[in-house]
């Protein structure tokens, strides 16, 4: 039996190419930031609650983003999972799609964040944020 194939340097598993350097996404921790973007625009989609705010602008750098599942997602266990999934496809869509200097929360659904299939998850972020940035389609 031969070991699986390992994917190139600068390119991900499914062979797509990464770019030169890498991204990465600064996250929200202060609960402040959560409730300003709770009092920001917003779309509900199948698997999560996508909200946006416009920081003022000498806080304009970078994308920042966080992540919340409450109780009513299920048990810890089902709630990281849920939050894990989130991560992940926020990496891969707000690190293409993201503005400079707006702060983004996703907020897990109960039985659908975790069970979606995640290019439906993914799909449904990008569509979430063509909307919020005014490219409704």
């Amino acid at each position: 039996m031969t070991p699986p194939q390992a994917s190139p340097p600068g390119t991900s598993a499914s062979g797509e190419t990464l770019p030169a350097v890498s991204l990465r996404l600064e996250t929200l921790k202060k609960r402040a930031d959560f409730q300003r973007a709770a009092r920001a625009r917003r779309v509900a989609m199948p698997g999560f609650i996508l909200q946006m705010r416009k920081r003022p602008d000498g806080d304009a750098q970078g994308v920042r983003v966080g992540y919340t599942c409450s109780k009513k997602v299920g048990n810890a266990v089902a709630r990281n999972r849920a939050k894990r999934r989130l991560r992940e496809a926020a990496r891969l869509v707000l690190a293409r799609q993201g503005r400079d200097g707006m702060d983004y929360v996703l907020i897990g659904r109960r039985d659908h964040t975790a069970t979606l299939p995640f290019e439906q998850l993914q799909a449904d972020l990008e569509t979430a944020l063509r909307k919020l940035h005014g490219q409704v389609t």
